[in-house]
């Protein structure tokens, strides 16, 4: 199985490394030629325009999107549409409101292209070496393209969730609980920071937590190398970036009555952090930068 592969963003970029490793055949493409220039230097297949990626791969084409949630997906979509032929399948693995989703699938259909939606969580190191993947769209093109999805999982972390739009819907909801457990750790360390005992070693304390505590969980480890780095976060501003995937959470909930509250919390002092920041933001954006390689505003900028 050989698929093209669009968008070699951070997360893209890592996918395609992980395709190559399990032996699964790619060839990228991606608008400019810096990504492109660097992913041949691990021995994979690039195409410096759509044309020559199309012409690249087998006679029923697989085609993995990778790029930004809204207007540029619409956009790949239609560069790619007159190369495509009936049964080809795109599969969009990026951060994209399942309602848009629902309407590309939909879209395709009606000219005989399948359309998969992928959600795909486990950071950069994920993306590299194990995602995490629930999948929407047509059961039966899950099952022709489930040997990929298995190539780029970690054991046990891909399934296939319902219709389309289901897959973006599931990972919308994922980064909702997202939200609020970064706002919680952020909170409890800044509560750890600015209470009665001056100076304590928030390093040690997360590498305690996180060997049989209760709220042990990767996000500990991940506070753990932030303060191994930068032990009171003093290099970066207290902003949290981020914010559409919790906006669109926020909006469904109200929509299906679901009170969400501690959501709708998390997101708006997100937001707020832009304004007024704290050291809970400072540990939100040393997490999101761990996990993701989302950019911290440094001090002083």
């Amino acid at each position: 199985m050989k698929l093209g592969f669009i968008g070699l963003g951070r997360m893209g970029f890592n996918i395609v490394l992980n395709l190559h490793s399990k032996k699964v055949g790619v060839t990228a493409y991606n608008r400019s030629p810096g990504p492109l220039r660097e992913i041949k230097r691990h021995g994979i297949e690039t195409a410096f325009s759509v044309k020559e990626l199309i012409s690249r791969l087998p006679e029923q084409k697989i085609i993995w999107i990778m790029v930004t949630a809204g207007k540029p997906v619409d956009a790949v979509i239609r560069e790619l549409l007159p190369c495509l032929k009936k049964d080809d399948i795109l599969i969009d693995g990026g951060n994209s409101f399942y309602k848009d989703s629902i309407r590309r699938c939909n879209y395709l259909k009606n000219k005989g292209i399948n359309f998969v939606d992928i959600g795909t969580s486990g950071g950069l190191k994920g993306a590299r070496y194990g995602a995490c993947l629930t999948i929407g769209g047509e059961k039966k093109i899950f099952k022709k393209i489930e040997p990929i999805c298995k190539a780029v999982s970690a054991k046990n972390g891909y399934a296939y969730v319902g219709s389309a739009g289901a897959g973006h819907f599931v990972k919308m909801a994922h980064n909702g609980i997202e939200y609020v457990l970064l706002q919680a750790y952020g909170d409890g360390f800044e509560l750890l920071r600015q209470g009665h005992y001056k100076n304590l070693d928030l390093r040690k304390i997360s590498e305690t937590w996180k060997n049989g505590s209760v709220i042990r969980s990767w996000l500990v480890e991940l506070a753990e190398n932030a303060f191994r780095k930068d032990p009171k976060l003093g290099r970066i501003e207290g902003i949290v970036g981020g914010g559409e995937t919790g906006q669109w959470a926020v909006n469904t909930a109200e929509e299906f009555k679901v009170p969400f509250e501690s959501v709708k919390l998390a997101l708006k002092l997100r937001l707020k952090s832009r304004k007024r920041p704290t050291f809970a933001g400072k540990v939100i954006a040393a997490l999101r930068n761990e996990f993701g390689g989302h950019e911290v505003v440094k001090k002083g900028r």
